[in-house]
């Protein structure tokens, strides 16, 4: 476990310096945008074998302790924004916005044990990796356009407007955050279908209204209900935003908030 650690924090400590760099060079307006990409690389690849590690080590992947949890997405939200850090430059200072919300996962999980738990025998099948896949891909657009909704709202204020100032206008923030907030329904919507596939096969119900399945269904609801809002009364990029915002909270809450509260049968399967 103690090599396993120490790629972690490695993998760590390069994430914070790749983010504060990113925040640094908005306030300073500079973009060392290469070495931005390269340090956050660099650390997701040894976060990437650490994770591989722990995997043959306990053979199962991260998918049940807090501790598991926290890696796996950090992990995935990393890819999701060096993504979107790569391949559309235009957004690049957002950063700013986006890896403040990764640092508070990180924290969270540098004070979470790194100890084991049982792999339950009815998590041993693919639908799990298809749910919590397609759960990643969510949450991983949801955490890109709630970058840019933030800057939106950020812009409202004199400081929002001089770190922000090379970003698009708000309208083609916002239409790039609805289309990524698109794009997170299509997934959360089957993330919800392959977790009842799962439940059937592991439990012998597709949908029992448990607190875990109760919120995930209220997330989806949500975020259909804002994307239908603005199209439906062409809501400003402001008012937008926040729905935006509002749906990230709740899917936080729910991805990291509910499998510990619940004592639903897939407790901790996210």
């Amino acid at each position: 476990m103690e090599f396993e650690l120490k790629l972690l924090w490695s993998g760590i400590v390069l994430y914070v310096l790749g983010g504060s760099l990113a925040i640094a060079g908005v306030i300073l307006r500079k973009r060392p945008e290469k070495t931005i990409l390269g340090l956050i690389f660099a650390g997701w690849l040894l976060h990437t074998a650490a994770l591989t590690v722990r995997w043959l080590r306990l053979d199962h992947g991260p998918f049940i302790t807090m501790f598991e949890i926290l890696s796996s997405n950090v992990w995935s939200l990393v890819l999701a924004f060096m993504i979107a850090f790569w391949r559309i430059p235009l957004i690049r200072p957002s950063a700013a916005v986006m890896m403040p919300i990764l640092f508070v996962m990180m924290g969270w999980l540098v004070l979470s044990s790194p100890g084991e738990a049982h792999f339950p025998q009815s998590f041993r099948t693919p639908w799990l990796f298809i749910h919590i896949g397609f759960g990643k891909v969510f949450l991983g657009a949801a955490l890109v356009a709630v970058g840019l909704a933030c800057v939106i709202q950020l812009r409202r204020l004199a400081v929002g407007q001089r770190w922000f100032y090379s970003l698009p206008d708000d309208s083609r923030l916002d239409e790039l955050s609805y289309r990524l907030m698109a794009l997170g329904l299509v997934f959360n919507s089957l993330m919800l279908v392959a977790g009842a596939i799962w439940a059937q096969d592991a439990w012998g119900r597709y949908w029992a209204w448990d607190p875990l399945e109760t919120w995930a269904f209220l997330t989806w609801l949500m975020l259909a209900i804002s994307l239908h809002l603005r199209v439906t009364f062409k809501l400003s990029p402001r008012a937008a935003s926040v729905m935006a915002v509002a749906v990230f909270v709740l899917a936080f809450l729910t991805f990291f908030g509910m499998p510990f509260v619940s004592t639903a049968p897939h407790k901790g399967a996210v």
